[in-house]
Parts: C-alpha cells; sequence; structure tokens
C-alpha cells in the first residue's frame, strides 16, 4: 500500500461520519419531496442543538473511559430550576433583574452551577471511592429526575422571561442564538481535546490508564474535571431546553439520554474509551436530526424513528469494531 493511499484511508476513516451525513442528505434530497430547502438545514441544525451541546458532555467522559448516565435527568433539573426562578405562569416564581439582560448570565450560572455540583457528585463517587460510573451515574439519573418531580410538584413552569427567551426567537445568519451557542461550544471543546494537556490526558487515560499514572498524569483529577464538565454542559443543555420550551415541564427531555449515546456512538466515539472526536459527534447529532426531520416530511410514524435510530447505532458498532481492525491492518 503506498503511503498516499494509507493517508486517505486514514483521513476517509477519521471523518466517516461526516461522509455519512452528506450522503444521506443527498440521498434525502434527491427522494424525500421537499427536503432539499435552506430553511429544512436550517431546522435541522436548530434541532440538533440541545441534543449535540449533551452529547459533548457525554463523549468527554466515555472518551476518558468511563460512563455518564445522568446527563438528561442533569439538563431537566437545570432547566427546571431557570423556569422555576424566571418564568411568570405556572410554578414559576416571576423573579427579575433590573436591567433585565442580566437575567441572561445569571440564568446560565444557575444552570451550569447545578449541572457542575451534580457532575461533582458523579466524579467524587466514582474517582475517589472507586465506584462503578454506570451504577452511580444510573442512580444520579433516578434522584435527580425524581428531584426535578419532587420540587415541580408534576407540574409546569412556562412563560420564561422575554430577556431569556429572546435567544431562542433571534436569528443570525438564519440560525436562532442557541444553534450558535451550540457550534460554539463543539468549536471550544474540539480545541479543548485536541489541542489542550487536558484533553490529550483524557484520552490517554481513556486508551490505558495505569500507563497514563505511570507517566506522572493526574489521572484521578482529570477524571474528576471530566465529570464537573459532563455535568455543567449538561446544564447548558438545560438551560437551551428552557429556551426552546420557553419553560420546564416535569418529564422534559424524557428520551435525550438515548439518542446522546446514539450521536456519541454514531460519531464515532468507541465506548472502550480513548477514541473519539467533539467535531464527529456533532456529525452524529446532525446525522440523527437529519433522519428525524425526513421522517417527518416522509408522514411516517413516530415509532419508526426509534427504529432507525437504533439500526443506526448498531451500524456504529459494527463500523467501529471494523475501523480499528483496518487501522491495525494498516499499522
Amino acid at each position: 500500500m503506498t503511503p498516499r493511499t494509507r493517508r486517505t484511508l486514514e483521513l476517509v476513516l477519521d471523518n466517516l461520519v461526516w461522509f455519512m451525513l452528506l450522503f444521506v442528505l443527498a440521498i434525502f434530497s434527491i427522494f424525500v419531496p421537499n427536503y432539499f430547502q435552506l430553511g429544512i438545514f436550517a431546522n435541522i441544525i436548530e434541532a440538533s442543538s440541545v441534543l449535540g451541546v449533551m452529547s459533548i458532555g457525554l463523549a468527554l467522559v466515555i472518551i476518558a473511559g468511563h460512563m455518564d448516565l445522568s446527563v438528561e435527568s442533569v439538563a431537566a433539573l437545570s432547566a427546571m430550576a431557570v423556569g422555576i426562578l424566571f418564568c411568570s405562569a405556572g410554578i414559576g416564581l416571576g423573579i427579575t433583574l433590573s436591567p433585565e439582560w442580566l437575567m441572561v448570565p445569571v440564568s446560565l450560572l444557575i444552570a451550569v452551577f447545578v449541572g457542575a455540583l451534580i457532575g461533582t457528585v458523579n466524579g467524587v463517587l466514582v474517582v475517589k471511592l472507586d465506584m462503578s460510573a454506570f451504577i452511580i451515574t444510573l442512580a444520579s439519573y433516578i434522584w435527580v429526575r425524581g428531584l426535578v418531580l419532587a420540587i415541580s410538584g408534576g407540574r409546569s413552569a412556562q412563560d420564561l422571561a422575554p430577556a431569556i427567551r429572546w435567544f431562542g426567537i433571534q436569528r443570525l445568519f438564519g440560525l436562532p442564538l442557541t444553534a450558535w451557542i451550540a457550534i460554539a461550544s463543539f468549536i471550544v471543546f474540539s480545541f479543548i481535546l485536541s489541542k489542550t494537556p487536558f484533553g490529550r490526558h483524557l484520552v490517554m487515560i481513556g486508551g490505558n490508564q495505569t500507563a497514563t499514572f505511570r507517566a506522572g498524569i493526574r489521572v484521578n483529577r482529570n477524571l474528576i474535571i471530566a465529570f464537573i464538565l459532563a455535568g455543567a454542559i449538561a446544564g447548558l443543555a438545560g438551560w437551551l431546553l428552557a429556551i426552546r420550551t420557553s419553560g420546564a415541564t416535569a418529564n422534559l427531555g424524557v428520551g435525550l439520554l438515548f439518542n446522546a449515546f446514539a450521536a456519541v456512538v454514531i460519531g464515532g466515539v468507541s465506548l472502550k474509551g480513548g477514541v473519539g472526536s467533539v467535531p464527529g459527534v456533532y456529525a452524529g447529532a446532525l446525522l440523527l436530526s437529519s433522519i428525524n426531520t425526513a421522517i417527518n416530511l416522509m408522514g411516517l410514524p413516530p415509532t419508526t424513528t426509534q427504529v432507525i435510530h437504533g439500526l443506526l447505532v448498531l451500524a456504529a458498532v459494527l463500523l467501529d469494531t471494523f475501523k480499528q481492525k483496518l487501522r491495525q491492518t494498516l499499522a
């Protein structure tokens, strides 16, 4: 095999999900009526915002060789906290600040703080007490969702403050500001994962934690930070959820965890740890959103979505196994 062929194969393997996304968009544009429109593509990007942001934190933990099942519930709790404080109907307290624009950074900080707090609890229990990340974060998934139900009483907060809701209405180059926030998040964490010592250490930890520790890298500290970031990013996703729905309900975000895992796996992140990229995760989220949009335009039953997502995850796992074997051959 020539060096040029080897480089081409490596390029395809590294960006396979992007090629899949382009292929799917091309097929849908040809065969699905009214699919090939700028408005449709803008809706795909907008619809993937919350899922995409949530998937970033999940990807960081998985790349580090662990698991975080709590991100969906953390997002719901953060959204409910923002809703109760800054909504004016339902269970909302209708708190206002002067000037009004202060409600934007304050609400965002509250959502991120709630998520980071739960992420800290998860990280300390998993890392310091050497407990199973699967069990700890599954427990958090349950008790955090229960906390959402308890503080809301099963009721909803409605009519989010206009100053915060503005982010879901105002558009820049055809996209709402919430979509630009998601895009900015992917750019920032792509840089962190690929260009900073912390990001490279996470990949090393996921690849071989023992060898990374023996190399003098502070494994425990980096893992705890990864869990804190996953919680904080889930809090940001909750803030975006509250903006999109102009409030919060007790069952807000139900089902997002499965879709986040699907986006992460389809995006090329190995569940074994040590392999994956944030841009690939974004492509995975866009791919899921593209499929959902096509299903809606074709008028297929909603149950079809879950079937297709499940098959996509299965295909992604098989592709991951194939890519690993092919990389071993190239090496």
